[in-house]
């Protein structure tokens, strides 16, 4: 009976010990589900199926674990047009041997972080849109193999701690910001050399120290100096496109890199090391009064130095948007940060709460709001109109992530420059009071929509509407085709249109900072690029906000300019399903015009209906770009004063009055 019992026992604990050999580290899991919800936009919906109920990840997309199913070794998401953050919290893959996400739309910084992965090979994050510095902390992951981080915004000097990596073989950063020299070894190798001695205490930190370098690309930077003896085994064409002191005829002007360091300072003088004992003899001899005023001055420049440091460390804690806290989960008990990238809007105008609030009238001009934000209209001091946009989230719910997209967003809008096109003039970022704000050029006749349903159909005559249909199809043309990369509005409608005292319109992308909260907190499943079968107003389900969704809106805008009709309707319906049966049939086309005109070009209308049709094809494929429609409307619509005296009567008042 004794035996039996034994065998009992021993069978239970394997029993036990097998459960839990098999059961995956919540950690990981924890730390996968974080990364999904830094990403904000999943185009390809390629992280669907990553479920935070599920306990065991390796069957997730672009997921491998090792033969036991017990760690995650391998995350392989490339060319899936993600959108969103590195999450520190990565570095809990205790495990991690690739991590590739290359040729995504990934912003913000390297967390830091990632230097905890010792067990790392592969690190990949080349082709996305990362900025800051090369974490010094890269230098702690010996087993590293490749770093490819090529093709992104990284600035800052080329970490010497690299050189650590003594199994790195390949390493491409080519194409970012990197400024400084290329580093080859650290002074106190160097000394020891020298010396002829060989301190194993002494750790080459430069890229001599890493032996295993076989391809190296540090092309079109802005590195300066002197390529390392231990490098110049490696083409030309590794270290092009830099400042460096070469005869490589495609290097930069050097006035594009800053200045050339000196040569006294790529290696320790030894003239100042051998004469350390002299200039200890000489202190020992000084007179009691020069001792004492040199104690003295050392006094006043200590004091000096510490108020220094507590007037910064002051000024970092009173501008909380350089060091924000990461969004975590309530059991966490680390308090991660996340690094906002200064450089980002360093040549955005920065205007502060106080100047704006006298501009908007005690910000009390409100000419439209939201559940997530309100627009204010104001006049600057000796300056133009402006719509300025508040953000209406309290200081609570503002996260890291918020932050980083907020100044992502800023640099985006900053850059736009264009007729058609709502030109940002600045932003307002404070803590106290909590503000967030955009300011926009203001175009002083309203919105396209209020024209269409609220104002006098006269005002909008058929010449008049083409010309707007010309000016949206330019200024879409000029956001898809004409800007690296492309920018798409994020709700395309005659709300996101606003008319000049001359009726010329300007798009505005005023929409994509509703969709801020729900971005960050949730990653939404989203609707495909052949956009909804219909967009109900204020509806939470909105779709892929992409260059063929714009297209897409673009004919739905076309339709509602002729038609004089809202996009929807409780009663009919979507306008477009309302449309399809007078669109091709050129004997009824005409019943889609706005009632209201008592005049328009029948050979107008076919293009117009031609290019409803087009942009709304169902298959995403066969539409035509900006480009080609943007040619197609300029080549056969005319919208001379000839045709619009010809068309209309009133057309010679109207001409009078704009005149």
């Amino acid at each position: 009976m004794r035996p039996y019992i034994c065998f009992l026992i021993m069978f239970l604990a394997s029993g036990v010990l097998c459960v839990t050999c098999s059961s995956f580290p919540t950690k990981e899991v924890w730390a996968l589900t974080t990364f999904k919800e830094a990403i904000y936009e999943d185009p390809h919906l390629v992280l669907s199926n990553w479920n935070a109920l599920d306990a065991d990840p390796c069957g997730w997309f672009g997921i491998t674990c090792n033969k036991e199913r017990q760690h995650v070794i391998k995350i392989n998401i490339s060319g899936s047009s993600l959108k969103g953050f590195l999450a520190p919290e990565m570095s809990q893959v205790t495990y991690l041997q690739e991590l590739t996400l290359r040729k995504n739309n990934l912003i913000g910084t390297i967390p830091k972080e990632f230097g905890m992965l010792k067990f790392l090979k592969v690190l990949d994050l080349g082709m996305n849109q990362l900025t800051g510095p090369i974490p010094t902390e890269l230098g702690n992951l010996t087993s590293l193999v490749k770093i490819n981080l090529q093709l992104n915004g990284l600035s800052g000097s080329l970490p010497a701690e690299l050189g650590n990596l003594r199994n790195l073989s390949e390493l491409i950063l080519d194409r970012n910001k990197l400024q400084g020299p290329v580093p080859a070894e650290n002074n106190s190798s160097f000394v020891a050399k020298i010396h002829g001695t060989n301190d194993s205490r002494t750790s080459e930190t430069g890229l001599c120290g890493a032996s295993q370098l076989k391809v190296v690309d540090l092309s079109y930077n802005f590195l300066v100096g002197s390529i390392p003896k231990c490098l110049e085994y490696l083409p030309s064409s590794s270290f092009q496109g830099n400042c460096l002191q070469e005869k490589d005829a495609k290097q930069r002007p050097i006035r594009q890199c800053g200045p050339q360091p000196s040569r006294s300072h790529q290696a320790p003088s030894l003239k100042h090391h051998s004469f350390k004992d002299a200039a200890k003899h000489q202190k020992a001899s000084k007179p009691a009064w020069l001792l004492a005023l040199e104690i003295a001055t050392g006094i006043m420049a200590g004091s000096l130095f510490l108020v220094a440091i507590l007037t910064a460390f002051q000024r970092c804690r009173s501008k909380p948007a350089i060091i924000i806290p990461w969004k975590k989960s309530g059991s966490e008990k680390e308090h991660l940060m996340v690094y906002v990238d200064s450089e980002l809007l360093k040549d955005v105008t920065k205007f502060g709460r106080q100047e704006l609030e006298v501009s908007c009238e005690d910000f009390s001009n409100i000419i439209g709001s939201s559940p997530d934000s309100i627009v204010y209209k104001g006049t600057m001091r000796g300056g133009p109109e402006i719509a300025v946009i508040s953000l209406c989230i309290k200081e609570q719910h503002w996260t890291g992530y918020l932050e980083l997209y907020f100044q992502r967003e800023v640099a985006d809008l900053a850059r736009l420059n264009h007729e058609n096109v709502g030109k940002l003039l600045g932003y307002c970022r404070e803590s106290s009071p909590f503000t967030r704000m955009l300011v926009f050029e203001y175009a002083s006749n309203g919105t396209l929509y209020e024209h269409l349903h609220y104002g006098e159909g006269s005002q909008l005559s058929w010449t008049r509407r083409m010309r707007i249909i010309l000016g949206i199809a330019r200024g879409l043309k000029y956001l898809h085709a004409e800007l690296e990369p492309p920018f798409t509005i994020s709700e395309l409608s005659s709300s996101s249109v606003y008319l000049t005292e001359d009726f010329s319109p300007k798009l505005v992308d005023f929409e994509s900072w509703k969709m801020i909260l729900t971005r960050s907190e949730k990653n939404s499943g989203s609707i495909g690029n052949n956009g909804p079968a219909c967009l109900l107003p204020n509806s939470l389900e909105r779709r892929h906000l992409d260059i063929q969704g714009n297209i897409h809106s673009f004919g739905i805008l076309l339709l509602e300019i002729v038609s004089g009709k809202p996009p929807y309707c409780k009663d009919k319906g979507c306008l477009i399903d309302w449309a399809r049966d007078y669109l091709e049939l050129p004997e009824v086309m005409s019943y889609i015009v706005d009632p209201e005109l008592k005049h328009f070009s029948y050979d107008d209308l076919k293009v117009i209906c031609e290019v409803i049709s087009l942009c709304t094809h169902t298959d995403s494929s066969k539409r035509p770009s900006m480009k080609e429609i943007s040619l197609m409307l300029e080549s056969k619509i005319d919208t001379s004063v000839a045709i619009e005296l010809k068309s209309s009567s009133l057309a010679w008042a109207e001409l009078a009055l704009s005149s």
